[in-house]
């Protein structure tokens, strides 16, 4: 093999190795790409189901502030609102994370 081939072949190799090397770091992120996707779908499943939770609650709380002007417990339509609020409060906590 002449002196120019070697040259040739070094570089194909250096250049494949290099290659090589791209197309690993590129599954690398493509996994933890995934692995991020997949921890912010379940991330938004949670944000939903403490929102479905949140709307069900104050739909409650209205029906007792409904009963509660006509007569009824004032202390229990606190008591929900209180809950209410705290609901809010983790729901507004899950979105900033």
């Amino acid at each position: 093999m002449t002196e120019e081939e070697k040259k040739l072949v070094n570089t194909f190799e250096t250049k494949l190795r290099h290659l090589i090397y791209l197309y690993d770091e590129l599954k690398r992120e493509n996994a933890e790409l995934k692995q991020l996707l997949h921890m912010e779908k379940l991330r938004n499943e949670t944000v939903q189901a403490e929102f479905k939770n949140l709307e069900t609650n104050y739909t409650n709380l209205k029906t007792a502030t409904a009963i509660s002007l006509n007569g009824s417990d004032v202390k229990e339509t606190k008591l929900r609102l209180s809950k209410l609020v705290r609901e809010v409060d983790k729901c507004i906590a899950l979105l900033s994370e």
